[in-house]
């Protein structure tokens, strides 16, 4: 027999995976997915409008608990005009004012109105009832402008207040002569 040249075997190696870095890549992307889940939730503000009801001597009046020294009528219109009103427009105490979007224009006013609002409910022994805004935008008014009187009510902290578009032909006359 010959003497043949033993082959040469190369030495086996345990072949070991290192899955560190593959742990650490899958939970950055659990991570990454929670978070994008989180951020794309839709943000909505709920917003409840109060019944109306039809009177023979009023057309399209909001019921208010039968309390009408409660309502504050908000009317946005173009220009950045705000036209506020407090009761009922037929049988309003005080004039409409005309104010801006300033710290001492409406949110001043929103202010000493909601707290002549709680001040007059708790004399009459009644819980603490806040003011109830009803925030009017007509056609011409732009959404920056409705967005802005919506942080207005975070800031005067007015619980209670909706946003309606049909206009009286009373406040219609009142926005065109302002």
């Amino acid at each position: 027999m010959q003497n043949l040249p033993k082959k040469v075997r190369s030495k086996k190696l345990n072949s070991r995976v290192d899955l560190t870095a593959m742990v650490s890549v899958s939970f950055l992307l659990i991570i990454f997915f929670m978070v994008v889940g989180e951020l794309s939730k839709a943000k909505a503000m709920g917003l409840s409008l109060p019944e109306k009801y039809s009177d023979k001597e009023f057309t399209c009046i909001i019921r208010c608990g039968g309390d009408s020294n409660r309502i504050i009528t908000i009317l946005l219109d173009e220009n950045n005009k705000i036209i506020t009103y407090s009761g009922l427009l037929a049988v309003t105490r005080e004039n409409p004012k005309k104010l801006d979007y300033s710290k001492n224009g409406i949110r001043k006013e929103l202010f000493k109105k909601n707290s002549k609002i709680i001040e007059y409910s708790t004399a009459l022994g009644k819980q603490k009832n806040g003011a109830i805004v009803i925030i009017k935008p007509s056609k011409k008014s732009n959404f920056k402008n409705l967005v802005d009187i919506l942080d207005e009510m975070a800031i005067a902290k007015i619980d209670t207040y909706a946003i309606v578009n049909d206009f009286s032909p009373e406040e219609t006359e009142l926005l065109a002569s302002k």
